[in-house]
């Protein structure tokens, strides 16, 4: 399991929502937490990691002893969004790139837990800013596209080195073609979606 950063196409995947929870995904959720800590990151979702799966570990701690600041988030849904916050962006799929990202301030999140428990959460701060990120991320949405005129005007060379990079590898065989990456994803729905 690796981070794949951007532009691969698994990260503007809309994720397909799970049907069961099982041990195999339990693996998954604890691989996506150890590779989380291994990047010093707070958040992950399931496409970061190329799976199709609607699904996202965090810890705003980044702590991997603070096991009570762990968490899964099955399906998740936001039912609602308040106020407005602008705060630093970035992302373990954009590594090394940081903007002002303005979002709600709080928000309500639905969702079921690894053991298969529906659960709902009234988040602020930094856990709602961490929670819509990874949602936007399971809709195939970047922090990048949440910038204003002025924040995509100071990432334009660093995401045109990721572009460069990105060709780079492809061209080495280091990343398949966007066909076989489609039909790839679109078999590991069948399994679990």
């Amino acid at each position: 399991m690796y981070i794949v950063k951007f532009p691969h196409p698994t990260l503007r995947h809309k994720s397909k929502a799970l049907r069961t929870v099982d041990a195999e995904l339990r693996k998954i959720i604890r691989q996506m937490f150890e590779l989380m800590y291994e990047n010093e990151g707070i958040g992950l979702a399931a496409n970061q990691v190329d799976l199709p799966y609607r699904m996202f570990v965090m810890n705003v701690r980044a702590d991997p002893e603070a096991l009570d600041e762990e968490h899964c988030f099955i399906n998740p849904v936001i039912t609602k969004r308040s106020g407005t916050a602008e705060g630093e962006g970035g992302c373990l799929s954009f590594p090394g790139i940081y903007a002002p990202v303005r979002r709600p301030e709080k928000v309500v999140l639905a969702a079921y837990n690894p053991a298969g428990q529906e659960v709902t959460y009234e988040l602020d701060g930094l856990y709602a800013r961490v929670v819509q990120h990874e949602t936007d991320h399971l809709d195939g949405v970047v922090f990048v596209d949440r910038l204003n005129a002025t924040g995509k005007l100071a990432v334009k060379q660093p995401l045109e080195d990721l572009q460069r990079q990105f060709e780079s590898d492809r061209r080495r065989g280091l990343i398949p073609k966007d066909d076989r990456i489609a039909a790839r994803l679109a078999e590991l729905e069948k399994v679990r979606t």
